[in-house]
Order: structure tokens, then C-alpha cells, then sequence
């Protein structure tokens, strides 16, 4: 607006005030169709017309910078209705979201009654080339059941994702599953043989672990489900751990391996986990 105040304009509304002075002054004094007020009226014509111009064109200014004015108000509020149209639905998915993980838990605790857990998120992440650990916002001062080294981490679906390796008085360390030092017995599908079941630096890059050593006697086929055995005292039985993918055969021609995904996949993904810190030894 302070552009439209040139000296033209302030110029023009001196020139229409004079013109307004004269006028009245003429009318006044000499009478309303006196000869002086005739030669302003033609003197001053193109003036008045320039006058009117000028204010019909600060009118339109003025109406449309109202009008932008009530454009932008709308479209403020446009904007912040939208983001609380966004808001309310964040907040809906991640209802649903725990409504759904409390379902899972609630349907493998159903199935699994012998367990004690510890609900506790993932606060930290140092997997790299050489090891895969994340910490856990759970220790022995701040969890309700204790919490202690070997302790099994899994989902709420519960898969197994790694085991307490370190416990401080606010926070614990978990290795997981496909870190080169895991190692757990397992059953492949239906059989009746545990196989060992581990994590191999040449499979962790891509989240990969390794059945070795397969006998001949099993049938393993890409796809088969892989579940803890529950031999020893370090995992419960029945947890599930992941599925083949491939299977091969040594280089060598004697013995067989397998590559076995995680039915879980590790990575920063995770959030939510439970500590299994206590249960029933089967066998």
C-alpha cells in the first residue's frame, strides 16, 4: 500500500482539494452558475475525471486486499482443520495398532501360560557389519519381574528376536538373532531332530542365519517354519524363529546347510518387545 502513495498521487489530491475550495468558494460567492463557477467546472473537468479514477482505483485495491485478506484467513483454517483431521487419524492407526499387538500377545500368552513377560521398547540401535545388539528400556531396577542375562526377547506375535546379553539398572543389551554369536536348537517343521540353529557373519548383512550340518535323514524344503527346540534352559520350546529359504549342499559334496530368514526382520523397525523372564523347562 505504501507503494501506491507516490508523489503523483499526493499531487492529484492536492490539485482535487484545491479544485474542491474554489468550487465552493465560486458558488458562494458569485452564485451556482455564476461565470466563475462555469470556467472551473470546464477548467477543472479532466481534474475531476482523473479524481474519480483515482478513487475508484484505491476502491478496487482495497476490495481486493480484502478480499485476499479472507482468502488467506480460509486457507489457514482449511490448513489447520486438515491437521487435525491428520492428527485424530494418527492417532487412530496407532490404536489399532496396539489394540492388535495386545490381541497377538493375549492369543501366545493363551497358548504359552507358563511364561512370565516384561513389556519394554527399544531405545537403541548399534547393529553394524560385525554384530547386530540393540538396548531395551528395561533393567533390574525398573521392571516388575527380574530381568536377566539369556532372557529370550520376542514380539508380541512371539518370534523370537535376539536374548539379554547385559543388564544395567535402567536398560539391558540384546543380541539378536542373526548376530554371529546367536546360536539356539530348533525344529525345522515337523521334525523330530533339533539342528543348531546360528548367526553367520556372511548371512548378517542381509538378515540372514544358518542351518549346518543337516543330516540326511531330515527333510527340510524352503518354506519350513523353524521354531526353538527348548533343549537346555536358554529358549523355550515352541518359539518361532523364522522359515527357510534355500538349501544346499557343501561345496564339497558331503553334508548339507540352509539359509533361514528371520519372521521378523531385524532391523530399526522394532519398537515394542517383551522379555520372557521366566518359564516352565520341558524335556
Amino acid at each position: 500500500m505504501k507503494a501506491l502513495l507516490t508523489k503523483k498521487t499526493v499531487v492529484i489530491a492536492a490539485i482535487a482539494l484545491l479544485i474542491s475550495i474554489v468550487t465552493i468558494v465560486s458558488v458562494n460567492v458569485f452564485d451556482s452558475s455564476g461565470p466563475v463557477t462555469a470556467l472551473v467546472n470546464v477548467a477543472t473537468r479532466p481534474l475531476k475525471t482523473l479524481a474519480t479514477s483515482v478513487a475508484r482505483t484505491f476502491e478496487s485495491i482495497y476490495s481486493s486486499i480484502y478480499r485476499f485478506d479472507a482468502l488467506q484467513e480460509e486457507y489457514e483454517k482449511a490448513l489447520s482443520d486438515l491437521a487435525d483431521l491428520q492428527r485424530a487419524n494418527s492417532e487412530s492407526e496407532m490404536l489399532l495398532r496396539d489394540n492388535n499387538n495386545l490381541r497377538a500377545l493375549l492369543g501366545f500368552r493363551e497358548r504359552h501360560a507358563d511364561h512370565v513377560y516384561e513389556e519394554a521398547t527399544v531405545v537403541d540401535w548399534s547393529s553394524n557389519n560385525f554384530s547386530s545388539s540393540f538396548t531395551i528400556s528395561k533393567g533390574y531396577a525398573n521392571s516388575e519381574t527380574p530381568i536377566a542375562r539369556g532372557n529370550s526377547v520376542i514380539t508380541e506375535y512371539g518370534v523370537l528376536i535376539g536374548y539379554i546379553t547385559e543388564v544395567s539398572a535402567l536398560d539391558s543389551t540384546v543380541v539378536s538373532i542373526i548376530d554371529t554369536t546367536f546360536s539356539a536348537s530348533a525344529y525345522v517343521s515337523d521334525s523330530a531332530d533339533p539342528v543348531t540353529l546360528k548367526g553367520d557373519f556372511s548371512l548378517m548383512s542381509s538378515g540372514l542365519m544358518l542351518l549346518d550340518h543337516l543330516s540326511e535323514d531330515i527333510i527340510i524344503l524352503p518354506g519350513d517354519s523353524v521354531i526353538t527346540a527348548g533343549v537346555g534352559e536358554k529358549f523355550p520350546v515352541g518359539l518361532v524363529i523364522g522359515e527357510v529359504v534355500e538349501v544346499h549342499r557343501h561345496t564339497t559334496g558331503i553334508g548339507r546347510f540352509a539359509t533361514v530368514r528371520p519372521m521378523r526382520a531385524i532391523n530399526n523397525s522394532i519398537s515394542n518387545i517383551y522379555v520372557i523372564t521366566s518359564f516352565e523347562v520341558t524335556g
